[in-house]
């Protein structure tokens, strides 16, 4: 089992090479210089076997056996993307909305893909404030009524600017109210009291044993493996570029079929 680990990185990262080419991706928390021939959409991957989830209602979600990871799709998807994120990260939000996110989505949709998610909080520490926190536990407590990726999504739609600590209470139960069927007395109970405070300071601990950067704690936000291949910091501006990133993907779910 070990040894096809180590097969399938390798082949995620040479799949990479060959998606970027000579495209020339700067170094930084993004800033990506290279444009891209747009790819082959994710649907002409479909899988013959079962039918796409109808949205991102109708996907399976759970906390993962580690206690700290959340995972979105179907468990039997061939290929896993592990992201690490910041809810009041802005370049977290640019991939969810206008990157590579809604791509990813398309790949969970048609079940060639299933996301893990490290959500981090250390933008808190670094800015004041206690949002990641609070953001952190309310996506928790949406995944006991199945509705942590919708939220995922209206959060990040919905970020206030970094440097405002806007994830309050208030505001988190308002976003809420966007998604059918997540607001309830228990939801509204453990936003309020912090309920999942264990989950967000291990999810913390786990983000910021994951890898440095920048001289800080923790890999950077976002942060994407996939299938256990982590991105390279040089290449992350492939993120942020919709149209790459569906060809990276493209590639890597139609060889782990094969």
């Amino acid at each position: 089992m070990m040894r096809l680990k180590r097969g399938r990185r390798r082949l995620t990262a040479a799949v990479l090479t060959g998606v970027l080419g000579a495209a020339v991706v700067s170094c930084g928390p993004r800033n990506p210089a290279a444009a891209a021939t747009p790819g082959r959409a994710g649907g002409e991957h479909q899988s013959p076997a079962k039918a796409d989830y109808a949205g991102l209602a109708d996907v399976p979600e759970q906390v993962e056996p580690d206690g700290t990871s959340i995972l979105v799709g179907d468990p039997q998807a061939l290929t896993t993307v592990h992201l690490y994120e910041d809810p009041r990260c802005p370049y977290c939000k640019e991939f969810e909305t206008t990157g590579g996110g809604p791509v990813l989505t398309q790949y969970v949709l048609r079940r060639k893909v299933k996301v893990e998610y490290t959500m981090a909080s250390f933008l808190d520490g670094r800015l004041g404030g206690n949002g990641s926190k609070k953001a952190v536990n309310a996506l928790r407590a949406a995944v006991e009524e199945r509705k942590f990726a919708e939220y995922h999504t209206v959060l990040y739609q919905s970020q206030p600017p970094e440097e405002v600590d806007g994830f309050t209470d208030a505001r988190l139960l308002q976003l809420a109210s966007k998604v059918k069927g997540l607001r309830s007395p228990s939801f509204d109970t453990a936003v309020k009291s912090m309920k999942y405070q264990a989950f967000v300071d291990s999810t913390e601990k786990v983000f910021s044993a994951a890898g440095h950067y920048n001289g800080h704690a923790g890999p950077g936000t976002p942060t994407a493996e996939v299938d256990g291949y982590r991105i390279p910091v040089e290449y992350s501006g492939l993120l942020y570029k919709g149209d790459l990133f569906d060809r990276y993907l493209a590639r890597v779910t139609r060889r782990a079929a094969t």
